[in-house]
């Protein structure tokens, strides 16, 4: 079985590492994602950050919207957290982004965990 956007996610996640790498845990998301930024734009990879995602109802799209942490490769949604463990609520977050923008592919990245960077891939089915 082929893995969908293997490169991409290998850089996307490439990149995340290095952040995790030097400046570990216990920062607040926003640094988190201006770092990775930073890092997106060494590694040349496209991205498009604070994304709004559109909601509709009905066919008429709503006021209120969510905002992704970034698009990468302009299919891939990535969500960053900061948190010590990630939760049900935070994967639900990433699969209602994918299923309202039907994305095929969601990263969630946790950048909280003491020991290591966590991150999970989710597809869009």
């Amino acid at each position: 079985m082929k893995l969908l956007y293997k490169e991409e996610v290998y850089d996307i996640i490439g990149a995340c590492y290095e952040v995790y790498n030097e400046l570990h845990c216990g920062l607040a998301e926003p640094i988190y994602q201006e770092a990775l930024e930073i890092e997106f734009k060494i590694r040349n990879i496209p991205y498009e950050r604070e994304v709004p995602l559109e909601v509709y109802y009905k066919g008429e799209r709503l006021h209120k919207r969510y905002i992704a942490d970034f698009v990468c490769y302009d299919d891939i949604i990535i969500e960053l957290k900061a948190v010590d463990a990630i939760t049900n609520d935070h994967v639900a977050q990433i699969l209602n982004y994918l299923k309202i923008t039907k994305s095929p592919l969601g990263i969630l990245v946790n950048f909280g965990n003491k020991r290591k960077l966590e991150w999970s891939r989710y597809i869009n089915l």
